[in-house]
C-alpha cells in the first residue's frame, strides 16, 4: 500500500509541476504539502493565487479537475492555506 501511495503522489506532483506554469503567468504559485489517508491532496498556493478571489475556482476547476482525471483514486484538491 505504502508503494502505491508513493506512486500516486509521484503522479500528483508531476500533474502540479505541469499546471504550475499557468498559475505562474498570472503571478501565482502551487506547492504540493501531502496526501491525506482519505485520498485528499492539500496543496499551498502562493503569490498572486494566495490572495486571489478565484483561487478556489482554479484550484477545483483547473488543478483538481486535471489530477481527478488522471489519478480517478483522488477524491479532491484542497488548499490548505485558503
Amino acid at each position: 500500500m505504502l508503494a502505491e501511495k508513493e506512486a500516486i503522489e509521484s503522479k500528483v506532483k508531476n500533474l502540479i509541476e505541469q499546471v504550475r506554469p499557468y498559475l505562474q503567468q498570472d503571478g501565482g504559485d502551487i506547492r504540493f504539502v501531502e496526501i491525506t489517508e482519505d485520498m485528499q491532496v492539500n496543496v499551498e498556493l502562493t503569490g498572486a493565487c494566495g490572495s486571489c478571489p478565484y483561487s478556489t475556482m482554479t484550484l477545483k476547476n483547473g488543478v483538481e479537475n486535471t489530477i481527478r482525471k488522471a489519478i480517478p483514486e483522488i477524491k479532491s484538491v484542497e488548499a490548505i492555506n485558503l
